[in-house]
């Protein structure tokens, strides 16, 4: 089970930033009924799995959904918010010097990489263009807040 679905009260998420040789990796989900109903464009992402590390969740949802193996992305900064239940989303990041090969998972419409300075319009993009607006910050530097 995960620390998602199926509860009304938190929904604890995942996703990657998976930038390469200039490019950014977005998805599309195949059944969009855990993700709101949104068909557009997304980071690969995932509810952790009970009792799942962040970091972990990370690796597994590459390795999962994309087929990408043996890498270690970092924690870039964690987001909570309130949607119906309590979001807490670990966003983390991962540069590469080269575009790896996709293998996209049957839970997969579509994976797709993306110049960075050629992004899909935000209208294509699922939550209102969520996903350009995590890029633009994961680009930025931005960290996670320290207690």
């Amino acid at each position: 089970m995960t620390s998602g679905e199926g509860c009304s009260v938190h929904k604890l998420v995942a996703d990657v930033c998976l930038i390469a040789d200039g490019h950014v990796l977005l998805v599309r989900y195949r059944d969009v009924s855990k993700y709101d109903g949104e068909r557009g464009w997304f980071l690969p992402d995932d509810f952790l799995e009970t009792q799942e590390h962040p970091h972990r969740a990370a690796r597994r949802i590459l390795e999962d959904q994309v087929g990408v193996r043996a890498v270690r992305p970092v924690l870039g900064f964690i987001e909570s918010f309130g949607n119906g239940a309590w979001h807490l989303v670990f966003h983390h990041r991962l540069e590469l010097p080269v575009r790896p090969r996709i293998v996209e998972s049957v839970t997969l419409a579509s994976a797709e990489w993306f110049a960075l300075d050629a992004l899909p319009p935000t209208a294509e993009v699922a939550h209102d263009g969520w996903a350009i607006e995590l890029i633009q910050r994961h680009r930025s530097g931005e960290v996670s807040d320290q207690p």
